[in-house]
């Protein structure tokens, strides 16, 4: 239809003429076409969050009980004494030396309270075996304080638990999959005290970039001020954009939120590489660039081995019998190998030279140090 159409517009052209144009522009490059840089747009909600606007973290201690005698053994004391406290808020008068139970656990319980949560709302909650207990498999929590970090009681917490391991076997012969001794209770968690933030009194709405920027910042700060149509906000620093409310006219303060967060701004990925030399895991960003470089990797194996030898007399010798040590020592060099990488390569070219020259994640952990400290990494290195 295209092909139709250009030959209806243009008659004194031949369709050679169009033919030729069209595969002259189907030979063209991406980049040729659109830029040299491919543009990411992030909405705002993605990358900020507003200032007193989170969650906070509770925890409790308290007990589970229904175990198959895979609880605190008689030597946890305080999983004793926290269950004959709790018999004697029942009435239940009993000396903490005389209980020999196995079927209860102390347990440590976390939860996240929400922002604007309201008394009814219901929480996830992680239980978590603080004592000696096998496993909490099949066990019920009993009713449990969580507080905050302020020591007010925010939510309670009960209800039976879901185990996603297990202990099986016994002496000696046991199999365990993943973490008996910790389980979940979906809206195990009832809120009690209110935690909601009144936005009604927000005069400056702060928005605060979850990766500090001074580029993000004002560019959060240029499509804010372009959305109203005038300077209602200001980049503080490479962390925070100040909004204003009275300036912005909107109606309430949820709705400027809410209009703020459809936002969206270019995103520019960071230059960064991390590594972490305990599992040898590396995660490089797309827009590494290397310097000219020229990498040569070498292997030498030094091998020590100690054997104790016996040595026996002949019988009726007289002769005692000598233990020897002997230490043999080899040495396997192997020849080294090298890659050159030209200016402008990108992390793709550096991982693929690296394989085909046999190194392993921690040796190209080493190598990404070295080519860091030489000046050919033009990003930032992070170990951890």
């Amino acid at each position: 239809m295209a092909f139709e159409f250009l030959m209806g517009t243009r008659p004194k052209r031949g369709y050679r003429y169009w033919l030729s144009w069209l595969a002259g522009l189907w030979m063209l490059s991406p980049l040729a076409l659109f830029g040299s840089e491919t543009v990411h747009k992030v909405l705002l909600r993605d990358v900020t969050q507003i200032e007193g606007v989170r969650d906070n973290q509770l925890v409790g201690y308290g007990l589970v009980a229904g175990l198959a005698r895979t609880g605190d053994t008689q030597q946890t004391f305080f999983t004793v004494q926290t269950l004959a406290n709790a018999l004697i808020r029942m009435g239940v008068q009993i000396a903490p030396g005389v209980v020999v139970v196995k079927n209860v656990a102390a347990v440590f319980v976390t939860a996240n309270l929400p922002p604007f949560a309201r008394p009814g709302m219901k929480l996830d909650v992680t239980v978590s075996s603080v004592g000696d207990a096998k496993s909490i498999v099949g066990g019920v929590l009993l009713l449990t304080a969580l507080r905050a970090a302020n020591g007010q009681v925010y939510a309670e917490a009960q209800g039976p638990l879901v185990i996603g391991g297990y202990t099986e076997g016994q002496a000696g012969n046991i199999r365990s999959v993943n973490h008996p001794t910790v389980g979940r209770i979906a809206e195990g968690g009832i809120v009690e005290r209110e935690a909601a933030v009144d936005l009604s009194r927000f005069r400056i709405v702060s928005l605060l970039l979850l990766n500090s920027d001074f580029t993000a910042a004002r560019d959060v700060a240029d499509v804010i001020n372009n959305e109203f149509g005038k300077p209602i906000a200001t980049a503080l620093d490479s962390n925070r954009v100040d909004v204003n409310v009275a300036d912005s006219g909107a109606a309430s303060v949820p709705i400027l939120i809410s209009r703020v967060q459809n936002l969206s701004i270019n995103f520019h990925s960071p230059a960064k590489v991390v590594v972490n030399e305990r599992t040898g895991t590396i995660v490089m960003g797309g827009d590494v660039r290397l310097s000219p470089v020229s990498v040569i990797h070498g292997s030498l194996t030094i091998d020590v081995q100690t054997a104790t030898i016996v040595s026996q007399p002949p019988p009726l010798s007289g002769g005692e019998t000598k233990t020897v040590t002997e230490t043999r020592l080899s040495v396997n060099d192997a020849p080294a190998q090298s890659i050159q990488l030209q200016e402008g390569a990108n992390v793709d070219e550096l991982i693929k030279g690296l394989h085909a020259i046999g190194a392993t994640s921690h040796d190209i952990i080493a190598i990404l140090q070295a080519i860091k400290a030489a000046g050919g990494l033009q990003a930032e290195l992070e170990v951890i």
